[in-house]
């Protein structure tokens, strides 16, 4: 019985942990600076499942960034349909007073809703993000993230 009751335990404490992330990847950006041309692309699996699910773009930084804010274009494909939906996210990262707006201390993270997407039981994702800076290489940007929650 007690075996029965630690074995319930751990399950209900793993299951809590899960959450509704489907998808939780990042990729790195070159040392020397993020060119413009360069794009990041995440290729998100089939979907298990139907239903409404919250894109969110994650962002790690450093102190080398030079600005305020950042514009980033994230271009999502839903496949197979092909239907292409387009967003330009500007988050604040740094606020008037020159502090940072992410969570951390040498490194700053920070986590932006992109938009709720309504996919079909065997959907898939390519994302495909690129930053839209006049300056051509972006210093500072360490990691560029996609997370995707079941809502």
């Amino acid at each position: 019985m007690r075996k029965a009751a630690y074995t319930l335990l751990i399950y209900i404490l793993v299951l809590s942990a899960c959450g509704n992330k489907v998808y939780d990847r990042y990729e790195h950006t070159p040392i020397g600076g993020w060119e413009k041309n360069d794009t990041l692309t995440f290729h998100v699996p089939k979907m298990a499942k139907a239903g409404v699910y919250q894109e969110e773009l994650g962002l790690r930084i450093d102190n080398s960034f030079p600005f305020m804010r950042l514009a980033l274009i994230v271009e999502t494909t839903v496949i197979p349909d092909f239907q292409v939906l387009r967003d330009t996210v500007t988050p604040e990262l740094v606020d008037a007073h020159g502090r940072y707006t992410g969570s951390g201390i040498s490194h700053f993270q920070y986590t932006v809703p992109v938009r709720e997407i309504h996919l079909k039981e065997g959907d898939s994702l390519r994302i495909c993000i690129r930053h839209d800076m006049k300056r051509e290489i972006m210093p500072g940007i360490s990691d560029v993230g996609i997370i995707l929650s079941g809502k």
